[in-house]
């Protein structure tokens, strides 16, 4: 017997946003630094410091001025000029545009009486910037964000943790194959999968939609008829 989906588990960048990359793109243009130095110097600071900068970043493991600062003196080390990327916050969610198809789905599903759940690799000090912005409380009934929790996808840790924390809202034991997942990374579907997970990986709006009304079946229970 087919456990019903009572849970949906969304992504934020790339999915209730435009795509990642063309907001890199954007403070590319700005700052004029090329999109891939900026890559080259997180991969030399990851060689140099054994971990990925950006990764201790989304776990809140060092601070926005600290990472800020290193990968602005990595910049300035390989381009032989000063560079200062104080400004990559507000500039990069400035190019970040809500996707609103999925923002739309997303409060359909919820109307429907789905219990509604966020999960997303982040940095905590850009929370001001985005959570208002895409009016996100009144889509969700959770924010699972790895600069708050200390971890990130893909550990198996973080979708652990989110099934708890879900659950406590239901007011019951959500069990993992009642949640479909909707992200944009492979790795991540994967690693969801794993956990027991349905998952949907996003790859633009009219397949994603498509996919998400697949796997949901539109006939099965939601939470108003649990």
């Amino acid at each position: 017997m087919t456990v019903p989906t009572t849970t949906i588990v969304s992504d934020l960048g790339g999915v209730l946003t435009t795509p990642l990359r063309a907001a890199f793109e954007g403070y590319a243009e700005h700052s004029g630094v090329k999109l891939h130095e900026f890559f080259t110097a997180l991969v030399t600071l990851s060689q140099r410091d054994g971990v990925n900068p950006m990764h201790e970043l989304e776990c809140g493991r060092i601070s926005q001025p600290q990472f800020l600062s290193a990968l602005g003196g990595q910049l300035s080390d390989q381009l032989g000029r000063q560079i200062n990327i104080d400004d990559f916050p507000e500039v990069w969610f400035s190019h970040l545009r809500p996707n609103h198809a999925m923002l739309t789905l997303m409060r359909r599903l919820r109307a429907r009486g789905f219990h509604m759940g966020l999960l997303t690799n982040n940095v905590r000090e850009w929370e001001p910037l985005w959570r208002p912005r895409l009016e996100i409380d009144d889509i969700f009934d959770i924010v699972v964000d790895s600069g708050f929790v200390g971890i990130r996808k893909p550990d198996p840790e973080i979708y652990a943790h989110t099934v708890q924390r879900i659950s406590t809202v239901a007011e019951r034991p959500i069990r993992p194959e009642e949640i479909l997942f909707i992200d944009d990374v492979q790795e991540n579907v994967e690693a969801a999968r794993a956990a027991g997970w349905r998952a949907v990986q996003f790859v633009e709006n009219k397949g994603a939609l498509a996919a998400v009304d697949q796997a949901l079946q539109l006939s099965e229970p939601s939470r108003s008829q649990q």
